[in-house]
């Protein structure tokens, strides 16, 4: 896919402070320190007259960064770097005078139905939709945005972020907060803004254990785990054939993996949520795709948001990152290729959720740094990005809800999205992306029980 780059802008605050902001790493940020960062793309259709060059410069492209400007105000640390220096004992999120956030202009002359479509497309046909974030050894940038536009088509807006300034909810907020300002011209009332550290209590010296795991999360640099740099990632290249889909799952599909579970499982009570049943759907149909040894060691995660675990809880608009990986790890494949597979992992992911209530920090800590202590080469890996809690539709800049969203960075990280779907209550959205073998077999087993 042919893309021109037109420009890229650095857009300031609309309103400037001159006193640096200085942020140091919570424990919750530092877990996420050496994951590849966060990749999303909104798509947008317009008519044929309000996507002409000339309107699209003239009136969309300035309403988008003066609405940007405008929300910056409050998001100030979009703007800032991180920074590892020497002398100080972890990283801090700094922003100084003057900084500003990267939004690269483009076009392209694609075919944005095609490319904006739910259908199998090539993954390398996206990768351009996506904004570079720069990050060295001691410093990196935590946001960067991109906008293309589809000349006649429409546009979409590529955001690219690293984990440590955003999770899920943090990345909805700031999403619906541009796109309000841009739509209305107006700030929302209620928009994260508790930038304190303090307010997030966890148990003495569980900071200091995290950094003492940055050397097993830095495969090719153990002996400088100080580094931002982050670990290779998975290339892409055409002969892979990597491809990518969106599925819907609807309200009745999920109640028949539900009604399936409460059949194969031999135990009374169940926590069959859409999260659980949608996860062990595709985690079986991800091992089975994968094949191979069936004595290959695995291991699945999900992020468990601890904002209302905490004592006392994090503020509702408290700026950062609150999530905490629940790891299963002790597993081999076989449990979940055979027949069982799927009855296997909700049993599994069932008990991990009704334990949440009275699981602590500490305890789901030490179980995801055994897993990451001991994880061996060879390990299948599978991470769910987002949950059925997390609305990606619900950004409006003033032509209507985005047709479609990608989250671009789950090849390179071993992942899956999932989200609310776009029309209708209930069910969920999925987004997958294998190499083409593993995707036909992947396919053919997940329409086995839900049917096309």
């Amino acid at each position: 896919m042919a893309l021109k780059v037109i420009k890229i802008s650095r857009v300031s605050p609309a309103t400037a402070s001159v006193d640096p902001l200085i942020v140091p790493l919570s424990f919750f940020d530092l877990q996420w320190l050496k994951l590849n960062p966060t990749e999303q793309v909104f798509f947008y259709k317009l008519t044929e007259s309000s996507s002409s060059r000339d309107v699209f410069y003239s009136s969309i492209l300035p309403k988008l960064e003066r609405s940007l400007s405008l929300i910056l105000t409050h998001f100030r640390l979009f703007t800032g770097h991180l920074k590892w220096d020497s002398q100080d004992p972890k990283p801090h999120l700094v922003v100084l005078s003057g900084d500003t956030l990267s939004l690269t202009v483009a076009e392209t002359d694609a075919d944005f139905s095609r490319i904006s479509g739910r259908g199998l497309r090539p993954e390398l046909e996206l990768r351009s939709l996506i904004p570079e974030l720069p990050i060295y050894s001691d410093s990196g940038a935590v946001v960067s945005l991109q906008v293309t536009l589809f000349p006649k088509q429409g546009f979409c807006i590529g955001t690219t972020a690293h984990h440590v300034v955003l999770d899920g909810k943090t990345a909805e907020k700031f999403n619906k907060a541009w796109a309000h300002t841009c739509k209305h011209g107006t700030i929302p009332k209620i928009l994260p803004t508790v930038l304190d550290r303090s307010v997030v209590n966890v148990p003495a010296g569980l900071e200091q254990k995290m950094l003492e795991l940055l050397p097993y999360l830095t495969e090719d640099d153990k002996e400088n785990a100080r580094t931002l740099k982050l670990p290779p990632v998975k290339e892409i290249n055409a002969k892979d054939n990597v491809l990518r889909i969106t599925i819907e799952i609807s309200p009745e599909n999920i109640e028949k993996l539900k009604e399936r579970a409460k059949k194969e499982s031999t135990r009374a009570e169940l926590h069959l949520s859409t999260f659980v049943v949608t996860f062990a759907h595709v985690w079986t149909c991800m091992v089975k795709a994968r094949s191979g040894d069936p004595n290959r060691p695995v291991r699945f995660m999900y992020a468990a948001d601890f904002r209302n675990r905490l004592e006392p809880p994090v503020p509702v608009t408290y700026f950062g990152t609150c999530v905490l990986a629940m790891d299963f790890y002790k597993y081999k494949a076989k449990e979940f290729m055979g027949e069982d597979g799927f009855v296997n992992t909700v049993e599994i992911l069932s008990d991990s959720v009704k334990r949440l209530a009275s699981q602590g920090v500490e305890s789901t800590w030490k179980v995801y740094e055994e897993g990451t202590k001991t994880m061996k080469w060879g390990t299948q890996l599978l991470v769910v990005n987002g949950s059925n809690q997390i609305g990606m539709y619900e950004t409006d800049f003033g032509w209507g809800r985005p047709i479609h969203t990608e989250t671009m960075s789950i090849y390179k990280n071993d992942e899956f999205s999932m989200s609310k779907r776009r029309d209708g209550i209930g069910g969920v959205e999925i987004g997958i992306s294998l190499k083409k073998l593993e995707m036909d077999t992947f396919l053919s087993l997940f329409y086995k029980w839900i049917g096309n």
